[in-house]
């Protein structure tokens, strides 16, 4: 089997190649017997390069010529040479009767030396005119020759052309002519360096021992092209060699001067361009990743892609296998496209170059729109709001367990990743931050659901001489009355809802510390909600007038002191009423602020 990889392919090795693809597909009839199931694998299931068979990609296929002759039905006469001496044997050629037709199809049927069929074209078409054949492969190819065996004199000059996009396009292949400057504006025989291994030269090589019938022009796509060794490593020639059209330009006739005769009229007659078989020898193009060609539903020729790859020359990675660059296979390494990981979470991935460099080039699939709760690149670990459930494998469906943090007890949704615990906010514990930690305990505030538990409930150390001797007289107020009437609101300067939250001994003074929850009544100074200081005589402490603990709630009113206080906050004596809250005095207490202000006090 010849591959396209050759060196260097002379015009003796091509007829070679001529002959063994004359017929099509027949070069690789015996290679199935030994070769393995899958040419793409060996023999261990691991991939490596494969090529579809060399074939004549001509074969059976229609030309599109642009003159033929017999419409209308027209005398030709075919010039033999014997013993020097010329003759001519004159015939009809008619395209309404098979047997005097010379129609495009036989350019590409079968080639038979002993019965040669022969397209033809009209007599004399000379330069400035011109005669074409166009070929359409069908997909793209990688060409390795294009030949043509004729049944008139060889062209005097003719050019090949191929197209890449299906014929949108042409550039030149190759020219072929006695007069190269002239008629293609070309040096003759021109050397081909690394420079211009893409450029077409012009050469008159095919008029050497020119016969009248049967010689041959065949063209060898990579002779003299000095990559051609390494074809792998050269996006140059891969690139040359690729073709989906080829076209031959017959450009002018050669008539060895026999126009000049005197029956000129004969001598028209006798020129013309004749072709018994046009070959296109080489591969289906599929980088290296199939080892054949298939007809799709649609009936076109596409690469039968293995290798994880896609499209009609295995040309990209097929969905979901974006893990590293499509690249052409090559006899060191198949460069299969590899499957993005995303643990089962994605069906979609793209590929970063940016990310595939810094994994030294190993991984730069980036999977997209990751599902069960998962995130990140691979979907490899839990998104937002969510954490691993180790008892899973990450790829497992259910392997991300909602964080579930307490709307009140957690400073926010998010969990750690790995234990699942919630952000608590000061005072709070457990694992969605769901109660009050040791020490703590449970408040009304979305802000501070949970505050310290006093300690103890203050006390006072006295002197023997500052113990008053009977607390019954100190106390003006009695204990035990603990109604809240108009006429007590009236008589106090001031009236708030207090929490009380910590007390400290300060002299002769206890130093409460107290949040004013709501204002009633303000008094001589304006008293504001918010955290403030509350000072009790250590005398009025003792005697329990008033009686005060820790964490509890209060109705306070008494009357400004500014002498007695001496300090910033709000003072309570023995007679201030210093009374356990109740919800229900809210309302009864906004009633009487609005009695104060119309003056019913």
């Amino acid at each position: 089997m010849i591959r396209i990889l050759v060196t260097c392919v002379s015009t003796v090795s091509i007829i070679g190649m001529v002959a063994g693809a004359r017929g099509g597909y027949g070069m690789s009839m015996f290679a199935a017997q030994s070769s393995p199931p899958d040419p793409c694998y060996d023999e261990n299931g691991n991939p490596r390069r494969c090529i579809p068979d060399f074939v004549n990609s001509a074969f059976g296929k229609d030309v599109r010529v642009s003159s033929t002759c017999g419409a209308p039905a027209s005398r030709y006469c075919v010039v033999t040479e014997k013993d020097e001496e010329r003759s001519r044997d004159c015939n009809i050629c008619d395209a309404t009767d098979p047997k005097k037709s010379h129609p495009p199809a036989y350019l590409t049927d079968l080639n038979n030396p002993h019965n040669l069929t022969c397209w033809q074209s009209e007599n004399y078409v000379q330069y400035p005119q011109n005669v074409t054949l166009t070929l359409s492969l069908g997909k793209k190819f990688e060409v390795t020759y294009v030949s043509l065996q004729f049944c008139s004199p060889r062209p005097e000059s003719m050019a090949i052309f191929k197209s890449m996009d299906y014929g949108k396009t042409w550039v030149p292949f190759q020219f072929y002519s006695t007069q190269c400057k002239k008629m293609y504006n070309k040096p003759s025989k021109a050397a081909i360096t690394k420079q211009n291994e893409q450029e077409a030269i012009c050469t008159d090589s095919h008029t050497d021992m020119q016969p009248l019938t049967g010689g041959l022009i065949a063209f060898s796509t990579l002779d003299g092209r000095p990559s051609a060794h390494d074809f792998d490593n050269s996006p140059v020639l891969q690139d040359w060699v690729t073709a989906t059209d080829i076209k031959v330009t017959f450009n002018r006739l050669h008539t060895f001067g026999d126009e000049n005769e005197d029956d000129s009229e004969l001598a028209r007659d006798s020129y013309f361009y004749a072709v018994s078989d046009l070959q296109v020898g080489g591969r289906c193009k599929c980088n290296g990743h199939a080892s054949k060609c298939v007809k799709d539903r649609e009936g076109n020729l596409v690469c039968e892609c293995k290798h994880n790859t896609a499209g009609p020359e295995c040309d990209r990675c097929k969905p979901f296998h974006y893990d590293r660059p499509w690249q052409r296979a090559t006899a060191r390494e198949a460069n299969e496209c590899v499957v993005c990981h995303c643990n089962l979470h994605a069906r979609r991935c793209r590929f970063n170059m940016e990310l595939y460099k810094l994994s030294g080039r190993r991984s730069g699939g980036v999977c997209l729109n990751c599902r069960h709760n998962t995130a990140g690149r691979h979907c490899h670990y839990c998104k937002e709001g969510y954490y691993r459930d180790m008892t899973k494998a990450i790829s497992h469906r259910r392997a991300c367990k909602a964080c579930d943090c307490h709307p009140v007890g957690a400073a926010g949704k998010t969990c750690n990743q790995t234990t699942g615990q919630c952000p608590c906010k000061d005072g709070v514990t457990g694992i969605t931050c769901n109660r009050c930690a040791k020490g703590y305990q449970q408040s009304r505030s979305p802000i501070a659901p949970c505050i310290k538990i006093p300690v103890a409930a203050p006390t006072a150390t006295y002197s023997s001489s500052e113990e008053p001797t009977d607390c019954d007289s100190h106390c003006k107020t009695p204990k035990g009355k603990m109604k809240v009437t108009m006429k007590k609101y009236c008589k106090k300067d001031f009236a708030v809802q207090v929490h009380v939250l910590k007390g400290d001994k300060a002299g002769e003074w206890w130093k409460f510390t107290i949040n004013i929850i709501s204002v009633y009544k303000q008094g001589g100074h304006r008293i504001r909600r918010g955290d403030q200081l509350l000072w009790v005589r250590a005398k009025d402490v003792a005697c329990k007038c008033p009686k005060i603990k820790l964490g509890r709630k209060y109705l306070l009113m008494g009357s400004d002191d500014d002498d007695s206080r001496g300090q910033s906050g709000v003072v309570a004596d023995k007679g201030s009423l210093l009374i356990p809250w109740k919800d229900l005095w809210a309302r009864r207490l906004r009633k009487f602020q609005q009695r104060d202000k119309r003056g019913k006090c």
